[in-house]
């Protein structure tokens, strides 16, 4: 699928970020976000804080023209970590893959982290085909789920 793009974030794609974020079924598949999905002004200030933060690589994913989702690569537990969101309707057509292979491209840094809830076949898959392996376990409350989840820590060399 060569049509998939990435570029800067904007602030003109916020609403579309936020548009995909009121999704139950993403919500529960990421488990770990926001304490209320459905809250644009707590969303806004945080990419507001992510797009003023030189240390964030953040890249919007286009297809066609069309804003679908994101990926970011930031300072987790001082380790740098990359995180993706698709807009489901999205979901299986391998964009997030293409996304990630091209944003790896972009960041030079190794090693890289990624993190997913272990039942989130899907973006195992991605984070697989994109050469991260499984190197540890986590858990953590998420508050997609309102529960303690286990997740699967994985790294790029």
């Amino acid at each position: 699928m060569d049509s998939v793009m990435l570029r800067s974030v904007s602030e003109d794609d916020l609403p579309v970020f936020f548009k995909y974020q009121q999704d139950r079924d993403a919500n529960h598949m990421a488990a770990f976000t926001s304490k209320d999905p459905s809250d644009w002004d707590s969303f806004y200030i945080y990419w507001n804080k992510i797009l003023k933060d030189k240390d964030i690589i953040k890249q919007t994913i286009i297809v066609d023209d069309h804003v679908v989702g994101n990926v970011l690569c930031f300072e987790h537990f001082g380790e740098r970590e990359v995180a993706y969101w698709i807009g489901r309707e999205f979901w299986g057509k391998g964009i997030a893959t293409i996304a990630l292979r091209k944003f790896l491209k972009l960041v030079k840094a190794r090693p890289l982290f990624a993190r997913a809830a272990k039942d989130n076949i899907g973006s195992r898959k991605v984070l697989e085909k994109c050469g991260f392996k499984i190197t540890g376990e986590d858990s953590g409350y998420a508050n997609a789920r309102g529960e303690n989840v286990e997740e699967f820590v994985f790294t790029l060399n």
